[in-house]
């Protein structure tokens, strides 16, 4: 994977990885940034989301769980010192469906598979961060 970084303007930036597809980042008015896009660590956490979220929805999808949609939300807590790393990340999956029909277990597993096996976000991020897991199964 290669990416390339371009300074805008200030502590705005844009980035572009592989996939060629640009993304806009950068920092609080306070330290010299615009407030005009998302900061580097919220697309840490927006990358997270993703990489799990896609393992939990494909996992999903092969066991034919009839699930409707799948959203996820992520609450983090960082260091208070320097490098402010993320100590503490809850990520809660809410699964969309007929209820009678999606099994816990399944919707456990896939999530466990995720956070142990698949997902590379996790793995990287667990070395420095609690990461727990919460679902809702969410009649639709």
């Amino acid at each position: 994977m290669k990416v390339e970084i371009k300074q805008v303007d200030g502590l705005s930036l844009i980035g572009r990885a592989s996939s060629n597809h640009w993304v806009t980042m950068d920092a609080n008015e306070e330290v010299g940034g615009n407030s005009a896009a998302t900061k580097p660590m919220e697309l840490v956490l927006i990358g997270l989301g993703g990489c799990t979220g896609m393992d939990v929805i494909s996992i999903l999808k092969k066991k034919r769980v009839p699930f409707k949609k799948v959203d996820i939300e992520l609450e983090s807590e960082r260091a208070k010192e320097h490098p402010q790393v993320f100590t503490k990340i809850k990520i809660n999956f809410n699964i969309y469906g007929d209820k009678e029909n999606i099994k816990p277990r399944d919707v456990e597993r896939a999530i466990e598979l995720s956070g142990k096996q698949y997902c590379s976000a996790s793995a990287m991020l667990s070395k420095t961060a609690e990461i727990e897991y919460n679902y809702e199964i969410i009649e639709d």
